[in-house]
């Protein structure tokens, strides 16, 4: 019974799109009904589907109805995974739209993108306020709602810090990004819970300036509308567009977290890249001792010599990661510093600097790899400097804006797109380089309006998002075994559709390595995002612990005679412990607005099913007063007994799964200071 109730709630989805549907509610009760039906009953001829747009001054409601459908139902894959492409044509004007639409029954989730295509040989009528998502939830009663949602990343404290919103009828809650980048101030992923028992999570994969509004009405029921905020365009003759995509995961139960954590898994079983037919892992890694004198900065003053001595003292102190991790400064003119040049002011003059790397960088990959790890390089292609080699050579391939000293490489440019793909491909591969980073530092959607055709806004924005998905795209198909590393200042570029192919270990520009804010960062984004990474500058337990999660870099200064290389491998064996609990099921154990402040306790637990253990993660801060707080554990069975082993002191304790759910106390003594501890179900 259990798993046809989340398939219940898929088919109260859209009802108001469809009254014959829409009366009775007890209909959807029906314990055959499958998520296959619900996708049956949105995407058929002669209905409105769940989404709208503007076509020549009408709304799609009142036509798409009418126009020439057709349906390509597909058959589940090995993961259980269908694909269905539906298909609608005006006769008249040739416009057709198509939905790439795949269900997941085993995670009751379902994900759809549409692609607008004018197959006339004339410019087509306007299509303008495309709503890829535009549905009613209808959920059952005219209780509460409450919309969970997260901050997006402005390299703060409170990157991240969850956030909870009351819904109440007529009142409107939206949206959007600013400076197209898609995580910038805003987070494209929310939960929305109601009192009734079921909620639905909600992502939106777009990689500039999205929208998404969530709206109670008077019929008991929730509007839901997102797409891509500025759009009103013609198509040109047999030209195609794509739009952003749309995922919704059905949930029901009493506690949210069961919204999150099958969110949580389907992101890293269905969604994450995968190498070798498995979910890719992300990986500790280790610069190349950050930090040079002044005026030098990030990699600018490196050398072959200095990066092979340091990958040699990692072996010395048997704390070789599995990724060395080369950031930004190698290129040409990176370290002119007598005229004023760093790593931001050259980016576009991708060549490595010979007078400092003789041979490029293949000697220091080919001393990583004889290590037994991994390389991986720092690059920021879009954004080229208009005196740099890129910005006078392919000026032709350049967008500008007013009042900036940097061009957008135009990936909207097929020729330009072709020769960027081929030239980063072609110089990881003569450099032996294995995994990319991509950095994205500056405002892009001023670009993207000032280059639109008169008509046509959007255009630009659409054709640089699809050429950035194809080139990522075309980089993981080359290397099958790289993974992408996406930065844009720190963590400002998660969405949906980027993490399907990489994923932030870098995920904000805070403060480097302060542990309040990296708590904060790891608390929020375990709701929604399992895969993501931070750095480290300290071996301390309670600045260490605050960067753990399922990727780490340690930024640590092994030359320091400060530093203890005995502490730092008790950090990275921690780590390696305690990773594989990061890709489980996460639970808060505290609960406040604002988790930012000094003051408080910090608390999550990780839960791994497969053989009933877990985790407890805790931080008492430097001005919170309290040396205990009591917590309730999640995920534990009350007639289960539990054995727990505190990792510091190896004090083991004894509690039945009852006790723990009902309230286990943590103990610190002392302020900023934190505790691991390990728990496992006894026979």
């Amino acid at each position: 019974m259990k798993k046809y109730i989340a398939s219940w709630i898929i088919l109260c989805l859209v009802c108001m799109a469809f009254p014959a549907y829409g009366q009775s509610l007890s209909r959807f009760g029906n314990k055959n009904v499958k998520v296959g039906d619900w996708v049956d009953q949105q995407f058929r001829k002669g209905t409105t589907p769940p989404f709208s747009f503007r076509y020549n001054g009408g709304h799609s409601s009142d036509f798409i109805g009418k126009w020439q459908f057709s349906a390509q139902k597909g058959s589940p894959n090995a993961q259980g995974v269908v694909n269905n492409i539906y298909s609608w044509q005006d006769r008249k004007t040739g416009l057709n739209v198509t939905c790439d639409l795949k269900y997941y029954p085993a995670y009751e989730a379902v994900e759809w993108v549409l692609h607008f295509t004018n197959r006339s040989e004339a410019n087509s009528p306007s299509v303008t306020e495309v709503k890829v998502m535009d549905m009613e939830w209808r959920y059952g009663g005219d209780n509460d709602l409450l919309l969970h949602y997260a901050n997006g990343s402005s390299a703060s404290r409170s990157d991240f810090n969850p956030r909870k919103q009351l819904l109440k009828a007529g009142e409107p809650f939206e949206f959007s990004p600013v400076n197209g980048r898609s995580s910038d101030h805003a987070f494209p992923f929310f939960n929305i819970e109601s009192t009734t028992g079921q909620g639905a999570m909600v992502a939106v994969g777009w990689t500039g300036t999205w929208y998404a509004g969530f709206e109670k009405n008077e019929q008991n029921g929730l509007s839901l509308q997102a797409g891509m905020k500025d759009l009103d365009t013609y198509l040109l003759a047999r030209e195609t567009i794509r739009t952003p995509s749309i995922c919704l995961l059905f949930w029901r139960g009493g506690d949210r977290m069961t919204g999150h954590n099958t969110f949580r898994r389907f992101m890293i079983e269905q969604q994450a890249p995968k190498i070798n037919g498995k979910p890719a892992v992300y990986p500790v890694s280790t610069s190349f001792n950050y930090g040079d004198p002044a005026p030098c900065n990030e990699y600018t003053c490196l050398t072959t010599d200095y990066a092979i001595a340091m990958i040699n003292r990692y072996k010395r102190f048997n704390l070789v990661p599995e990724v060395f991790w080369l950031d930004a400064g190698w290129y040409i003119h990176a370290n002119e510093v007598e005229n004023h040049k760093n790593w931001a002011n050259t980016v576009g003059n991708w060549e490595v600097d010979q007078d400092r790397f003789p041979g490029g960088l293949r000697p220091i990959a080919d001393a990583i790899h004889e290590a037994g790890a991994k390389f991986m390089v720092w690059f920021e292609p879009e954004r080229v400097i208009k005196e740099s080699k890129w910005g006078r050579e392919r000026k032709e391939w350049m967008l500008d804006a007013e009042g900036t000293d940097s061009y957008l490489f135009d990936l909207g440019n097929k020729e330009a797109l072709q020769w960027f793909c081929n030239y980063i491909g072609d110089f990881m591969e003569e450099n032996g380089i294995d995994h990319y980073r991509q950095d994205f530092n500056m405002r892009i959607d001023n670009f993207w309006k000032e280059n639109d055709a008169p008509g046509r806004t959007g255009i630009r924005e659409i054709r640089h998002i699809e050429g950035l998905y194809a080139f990522w795209d075309y980089l993981l198909q080359r290397f099958p075994e790289a993974i992408i590393d996406n930065c844009a200042s720190g963590g400002r570029r998660l969405d949906f559709e980027t993490m399907k192919r990489s994923a932030p270990m870098w995920r904000t520009d805070y403060n480097y390595g302060e542990p309040i804010g990296y708590q904060t960062h790891t608390y929020g984004l375990n709701f929604f995002l399992p895969l993501t990474g931070t750095g480290v500058q300290k071996s301390d337990k309670f600045t260490f612990r605050s960067s753990l999660g399922t990727s780490v870099i340690f930024n640590w200064k092994i030359t320091d005679p400060s530093s203890s290389f005995t502490e730092m491998q008790r950090c990275f064996k921690e780590f390696m412990d305690l990773r594989p609990y990061y890709y489980e099921d996460y639970y808060p154990l505290v609960f406040n607005e604002d988790m930012t402040t000094d003051d408080i306790w910090l608390a999550y637990q990780l839960y791994r099913p497969a053989d009933d253990t877990g985790v407890i993660v805790a931080f008492r801060r430097e001005l919170c007063r309290d040396e205990t707080i009591t917590v309730q554990l999640s995920a534990v069975n009350p007639k289960v007994t539990y054995k727990l082993t505190d990792r510091d002191s190896g004090e083991t304790f004894i509690k039945t799964g009852e006790v723990l759910k009902e309230g286990f106390q943590l103990k610190l003594k002392e302020a900023k200071s934190s505790l691991v501890i390990s728990y496992v179900g006894l026979e």
